[in-house]
């Protein structure tokens, strides 16, 4: 018998109406398309400008399409985790106003914060409560609204980021198929090339540091580029390695989506041709937590049961990581 991996039996994304081109940003900051697209490669991304709503509404819509999809009862639900780091509240914790929301009560729920490599550190811990047999079903939501944490003026973050969630969900398998094996990595010296200077314990809110515009997104962008690279790729080889991988054995690379000139750098690196890997960047920006969901999401019907994937991403703190599955339908 095969041992009990976790395996993702659905996907499911799901994005604001609103959509800010990089010709509306050029009205609002010094940049033109041109710049950006080269720069970044990115064209669109969603913004959520609904008032009261929050990264918890993104997650509500995504985990509906999910139960829909894969004709699942919102009871039958052990537990959500949630990977984001623009949560509703500091706390309590988003997972759990989803699952309130959507009416799961017979789960629990819990937020992981390791900004960009967030949904492959939730999906790693999420696995581990099938493999144990502990629970059937366990969800996985990447979400963040990075709108609400960037400032529209700064033309280094402003331009890259976008609102977005993914979901999948986690059931047990014993055919071969679902997560096979992670690295996951962190360096917290990497904290000091990409945060937010104010807002939590460290340096609490006040006049001060709102008027000095400390509660939006920090990024120092040479060295946060060289450490992306260096991080993914090396997760990729490491990982390949030592579950005795070729570059021919693998059908999809899908890396986290920061940036096209990052994107390429590492497929490059590990000697990935282009139409082998996955990239939305264009479309949605880097959404963080919920940009592997959504190009899941966005391949589904590309993926085929048995295909080798490879799923990496890097985020601040530093954190990063690669995680191998085969696809389970």
């Amino acid at each position: 018998m095969q041992r009990k991996l976790a395996a993702i039996t659905g996907v499911q994304g799901y994005l604001p109406e609103y959509v800010l081109t990089n010709q509306e940003l050029e009205t609002m900051v010094d940049t033109t398309d041109e710049w950006i697209l080269s720069r970044t490669g990115i064209k669109t991304r969603h913004i959520l400008k609904d008032d009261g709503l929050a990264a918890s509404d993104l997650g509500v819509e995504a985990v509906k399409g999910l139960l829909e999809k894969t004709n699942t009862k919102v009871e039958e639900i052990e537990l959500l985790i949630c990977a984001t780091v623009t949560g509703d509240r500091v706390f309590p914790d988003t997972a759990n106003t989803i699952c309130d929301k959507i009416g799961a009560k017979n789960a629990f729920g819990f937020d992981i914060n390791a900004a960009c490599s967030g949904f492959l550190y939730a999906l790693t811990t999420g696995s581990k409560f099938i493999e144990t047999g502990t629970y059937k079903k366990v969800v996985i939501v990447g979400v963040d609204v990075m709108s609400s944490i960037i400032d529209y003026t700064d033309r280094a973050t402003c331009v890259i980021f976008g609102d977005g969630c993914g979901a999948v969900m986690l059931e047990p398998n014993e055919e071969g198929l679902g997560l096979q094996d992670s690295i996951l990595r962190a360096d917290g010296n990497g904290r000091h090339y990409l945060h937010m200077k104010a807002g939590g314990s460290l340096k609490p809110p006040s006049i001060e540091s709102v008027q000095a515009k400390e509660h939006f997104v920090y990024q120092d962008g040479r060295p946060v580029f060289k450490a992306a690279v260096k991080g993914m790729t090396n997760a990729i080889k490491d990982l390949m390695e030592k579950n005795k991988l070729q570059t021919e054995d693998i059908a999809w690379l899908v890396p986290h989506q920061a940036n096209k000139r990052i994107i390429d750098s590492v497929a490059d690196f590990c000697n990935f041709p282009t139409e082998r890997v996955m990239v939305n960047i264009q479309k949605y920006g880097n959404t963080t937590s919920g940009t592997i969901p959504l190009c899941l999401w966005d391949w589904e019907k590309q993926l085929k049961k048995g295909d080798n994937v490879i799923l990496t991403a890097f985020g601040g703190g530093f954190t990063w990581g690669a995680t191998y599955l085969k696809w389970a339908y």
